[in-house]
């Protein structure tokens, strides 16, 4: 009698076991980040329509959109250069951390040339 009741014990103790470690969810961490920004036009601030936005390293690029949107997803955390360009308009550079799990703004305005 006395190793049934053992037996019945030690059961039950291990379904409970089973149904803690089945309960608890597993621990996730962000491995990537996110930059986006807006590009403007230096004088007026309007947002700049189809400007390109190259992202380094990478060498990846993309245009805004019309409300000069950008945004670059699921980066590997480091140090980026974001360079900005359209005909008509200097140059520009931003420096740029990545950081996990985190969405980095980077606005970036250009000027029209004279």
């Amino acid at each position: 009698m006395k190793t049934w009741k053992s037996l019945f014990g030690f059961t039950l103790l291990v379904g409970i076991l089973v149904l803690l470690l089945a309960s608890c969810k597993p621990t996730t961490y962000d491995t990537f980040g996110d930059i986006y920004g807006v590009v403007t036009d230096m004088d007026t601030a309007e947002p700049i329509v189809n400007a390109i936005v190259v992202l380094s390293p990478g060498g990846t690029s993309l245009m805004t959109a019309e409300n000069g949107r950008y945004e670059y997803q699921a980066l590997e955390p480091q140090q980026y250069t974001i360079t900005v360009q359209k005909n008509g308009y200097s140059t520009n550079r931003k420096s740029v951390t990545v950081v996990p799990g985190e969405k980095t703004e980077a606005n970036i305005s250009i000027r029209k040339n004279d």
